[in-house]
């Protein structure tokens, strides 16, 4: 089959404009709800929704204060971005939906669910925040917000960092850099997932939940933690992609695409 073509649009929100990718028609299969990692946007998605876009709806929106969506007037929990997302897909009179949310976006999904059980259908998360207490505060303190001048002055070196290191299997720099620049996008509100995520409570979710729940584990900087979670799991499992990192979803979109189809429509 083709691909199919990303167009864009804004709906409204609690918080103002929600800005969103989507591709594809509605169909037999329920539609696809592709949520971002912090500070990013639905941009990381652009591959895999035109390729899941060939046979089911993809919607992929930037969550509020993120990429081209309105921000909130003060820093808002996991809780309040899965509320948001549930009446940003009832507006678009989606109906029943599957979710991939990709770190922060993964939890939001899961708290869809929690909040909403009949509107998702399957989850698919992208790593888990697995972490011990001892660590939950140790990534806080790594996530401090920065002052204007000191994120500036780390914009050239950190490239290089992160180019190497981090999205590291991106095959395209122009994309890179683009994801790159995306992260330090609105430095007062942009730390705001982190900190979201860091109080949210994913192993209390993940327990109560009865959605079947695919956790797929790159070798990423959640690598370590996520294979705690599948002892949580009621209906789910947890897939290692050894070897993978961030920019797989470019690198590797056919395979990650089959991933999805194979769980999504089994």
């Amino acid at each position: 089959m083709p691909t199919s073509k990303i167009k864009r649009a804004y709906a409204e929100g609690r918080y103002g404009q929600i800005h969103y990718r989507v591709a594809g028609s509605h169909g037999v299969r329920s539609p696809l709800l592709l949520l971002h990692p912090s500070p990013l946007s639905s941009y990381v998605f652009e591959n895999l929704i035109e390729d899941m876009a060939r046979d089911r709806y993809v919607v992929a929106p930037d969550t509020p204060g993120f990429g081209m969506s309105d921000p909130p007037d003060s820093p808002p929990e996991i809780q309040d971005y899965a509320t948001t997302m549930l009446e940003f897909i009832a507006r678009l009179g989606l109906g029943i939906v599957d979710v991939m949310g990709y770190h922060t976006g993964s939890l939001t999904s899961v708290e869809m669910a929690s909040q909403a059980p009949s509107v998702v259908r399957k989850i698919v998360m992208i790593s888990a925040t697995a972490f011990t207490k001892d660590e939950t505060e140790q990534f806080k303190r790594q996530y401090t917000p920065k002052p204007i001048a000191e994120r500036v002055a780390q914009i050239s070196p950190g490239w290089e960092n992160f180019r190497r290191n981090f999205w590291r299997m991106e095959p395209s720099d122009h994309r890179a850099m683009n994801i790159y620049l995306q992260g330090r996008f609105n430095p007062d509100w942009s730390p705001w997932g982190h900190r979201a995520a860091f109080n949210y409570d994913i192993s209390f979710a993940l327990r109560k939940t009865e959605h079947p729940i695919l956790i797929l584990n790159p070798e990423d900087d959640l690598w370590q933690y996520t294979p705690r979670a599948k002892d949580w799991l009621r209906h789910g499992r947890v897939h290692d992609l050894p070897g993978w990192t961030h920019g797989f979803l470019d690198a590797k979109t056919a395979e990650v695409s089959q991933l999805l189809r194979n769980f999504l429509d089994a």
